[in-house]
């Protein structure tokens, strides 16, 4: 199967203003859906209720992806432009069908309401356009062959959408584009190391076109996920062993697991097997780190959490900077609580700084985090990692 591009298109003025509380949530499903047939969306656009924008979007749409699909602006209202826009992007003339009126009328009587006369609009479609029928709504949908494009229109309504989506795009893409039977993805997730670094290190594989290889970065993390698109199983298989083996011999030291394993657990089984006693501490986070590891299991008696008031003491104790306290609060809680390993993150208004120690190495940084008030996440995260990195080579 060639690489096949798509464009999502939203149209609809509540998405582009400022009072809006509407949110673009069908561009990501629509994504989700044409990854799952190997179709990669390469760009979204979206653009206000005005026919000649909206036409300049799709001209430019139709140029650079062999699949458009729109959402919204199907209506019966006089600001619903998406068949207008379509027919003239296409180059064609809106018919009218009297089939699909019917239809529409007789959809409002199965659901007991009035047909307004400007519903009559809705049966409006671009010359050799086919219906694309809606089962949990009005407003039909249709798609257009265009010099070698395909656009597709279908109801802003999420749940009309969906539906759509689910029971007549998404089979008919399968059955023009062949699609591939299998579509495996890989995931192997690294720590203790920035995705820029991972990128310098595997740029070339991220070009590949089959199997496809991407970045998504965490805070303390980076994951690189691998997707083959293939006939068989074995042959998805193949493709990605051979990546895998070569993302491995670059990066295998800061690899800490693949698919759905998690950080927290491999923090917790660094800590088994080097057969630590760790102590936590934090101040000013909101207890990230221990809601973070309580997910994973831990031997019994070899993790333990410093009390708050302990650490407000401790960093109170201590001089320098937010970095060289928190190494100092480490070695303090060390000895406080007869452990002999740490990991210690101190928030303040706009910064932190975290370390990690097993008695004879100690590391540390510093992460500046402005005005945000939900960044203590980040450096518990990049703790965690850091501390994973460490204990990992005790074992």
């Amino acid at each position: 199967m060639q690489p096949v591009h798509a464009e999502i298109v939203s149209i609809g003025e509540e998405l582009l203003s400022s009072e809006s509380e509407t949110l673009d949530t069908n561009s990501v499903y629509i994504t989700q859906q044409l990854g799952s047939i190997g179709v990669r969306v390469l760009y979204k656009s979206t653009v206000g209720d005005d026919e000649a924008r909206i036409t300049d979007v799709l001209r430019i749409a139709l140029r650079r992806a062999q699949i458009v699909i729109t959402t919204g602006g199907l209506g019966p209202t006089v600001d619903d432009m998406t068949r207008q826009a379509v027919a003239a992007a296409t180059e064609r003339t809106l018919i009218f069908e009297q089939a699909l009126l019917d239809e529409i009328a007789e959809k409002f009587a199965r659901f007991n309401a009035r047909m307004s006369a400007n519903n009559r609009i809705q049966a409006l479609l671009p010359e050799g356009a086919v219906v694309i029928n809606n089962p949990a709504g009005t407003a039909p949908g249709f798609y257009v062959d265009y010099d070698g494009a395909l656009i597709l229109s279908l109801p802003g309504v999420p749940r009309e959408m969906k539906a759509m989506m689910t029971q007549t795009v998404i089979p008919l893409l399968r059955e023009r584009l062949g699609a591939p039977r299998v579509i495996k993805t890989r995931i192997l997730r690294t720590a203790g190391i920035g995705e820029s670094h991972i990128d310098e290190q595997i740029g070339h594989l991220e070009r590949l076109s089959n199997p496809t290889v991407g970045l998504n970065a965490h805070a303390g993390q980076t994951d690189i996920r691998v997707t083959a698109r293939t006939d068989t199983e074995a042959e998805a298989q193949a493709l990605i062993a051979a990546v895998e083996a070569e993302v491995r011999a670059k990066l295998g030291d800061h690899i800490f697991g693949v698919d759905k394993e998690t950080l927290e657990q491999a923090f917790a089984d660094a800590v088994a097997k080097a057969g630590l006693r760790v102590v936590v501490g934090e101040l000013y986070t909101g207890s990230a780190i221990q809601r973070r590891l309580s997910k994973a299991h831990f031997p019994e008696g070899s993790i333990q959490y410093a009390d708050s008031e302990v650490m407000a003491v401790l960093r109170d104790s201590a001089e320098g900077d937010l970095r060289a306290v928190a190494e100092h609060v480490a070695a303090a809680l060390c000895a406080q609580y007869n452990a002999n390993a740490a990991l210690v993150v101190i928030a303040e208004a706009d910064s932190s700084a975290m370390a990690v120690t097993n008695g004879s190495e100690t590391r540390s940084r510093a992460y500046f985090y402005g005005t945000d008030t939900t960044a203590p996440d980040v450096p518990s995260g990049w703790a965690i990692s850091m501390g994973w990195h460490l204990f990992k080579r005790l074992a």
